[in-house]
């Protein structure tokens, strides 16, 4: 999509963080923003935000888990708005630990927030874009999605997913000769509050402090450090995504040090080798 103007872009995970991020950079374009997130404080806070550049600004708590919650988010955008031409399916959180650590809280909740929070974005949102034949899908993964760093396996696992959905997409809408474009994001660390995600988790999907190992305290703590040391901002982040909507680019890696990690990847997949460690082997 050349020309943003005037049109609407939608984001969830928008009450903070990247989701935050996106929602100002696409306004910034001229586009009138709907957003959703579970954190309905701060939701109004970010639509202040939106309206004070001088567009449309539509708010509501979604949590993205939940199939209706979503189909009505986007029929209220339809509603609040006028139409809808790029979706970002953004939400997510980062749970940490050993694969057998993970409790199955811990997977349900990831996996309803990072792979069905996308699979419903796609669900209720596509049909809008194919029925006009013009729009845009950003769906939010990570280099999680492309390569596997230990301590992260529930995360690893509905990122991969991500990227495997939004390739697919791609496929699908190309086999239709569609003008509706996809894109699947890729960053690594980003100063956001994502290591502080179970802020939101549910109370039903929670796990007892006290049944968290050393190591896995230790290893969040560690994600916490990276995270908030990134040398990429949202902001960047954000600006990469209007670019690739802008140049209907598919993959978007907003960090080029990566890159030696996933060729690594790819690598000894083709060599029949055991997968390299990707921090520290690339």
């Amino acid at each position: 999509m050349k020309e943003l103007r005037g049109n609407v872009s939608v984001v969830t995970g928008g009450a903070s963080g990247l989701g935050r991020a996106m929602a100002l950079a696409f306004a910034r374009e001229g586009m009138h923003v709907a957003i959703a997130d579970v954190d309905a404080a701060n939701l109004e806070r970010v639509a202040a935000e939106l309206r004070a550049t001088g567009v449309k600004a539509f708010a509501a708590r979604v949590d993205v888990s939940k199939a209706e919650q979503v189909d009505r988010f986007a029929q209220d955008v339809l509603g609040a708005l006028g139409g809808v031409h790029v979706v970002c399916n953004n939400a997510g959180v980062a749970p940490i630990g050993a694969a057998w650590e993970s409790t199955l809280a811990d997977w349900e909740w990831t996996m309803g927030v990072n792979l069905w929070g996308v699979i419903h974005g796609v669900r209720a949102f596509t049909p809008m874009l194919l029925a006009q034949n013009e729009g845009h899908i950003v769906n939010t993964a990570s280099v999680a999605g492309l390569i596997n760093p230990p301590s992260s396996a529930v995360y690893n696992v509905t990122k991969h997913g991500v990227v495997a959905l939004s390739e697919t997409l791609h496929h699908d809408l190309d086999e239709r000769n569609s003008k509706v474009g996809v894109s699947v994001l890729c960053p690594a660390y980003v100063p956001t509050g994502i290591a502080d995600s179970a802020r939101n988790r549910p109370v039903e999907l929670s796990n007892p402090e006290s049944g968290k190992s050393a190591d896995q305290l230790a290893r969040e703590e560690m994600l916490r450090k990276a995270v908030t040391s990134g040398k990429v901002s949202a902001e960047q982040v954000a600006r990469a995504v209007v670019d690739a909507v802008k140049e209907n680019r598919f993959y978007i890696l907003t960090h080029p040090r990566i890159n030696g990690a996933i060729r690594a990847r790819m690598e000894a997949i083709l060599a029949g080798r055991p997968p390299s460690h990707p921090m520290r082997d690339a």
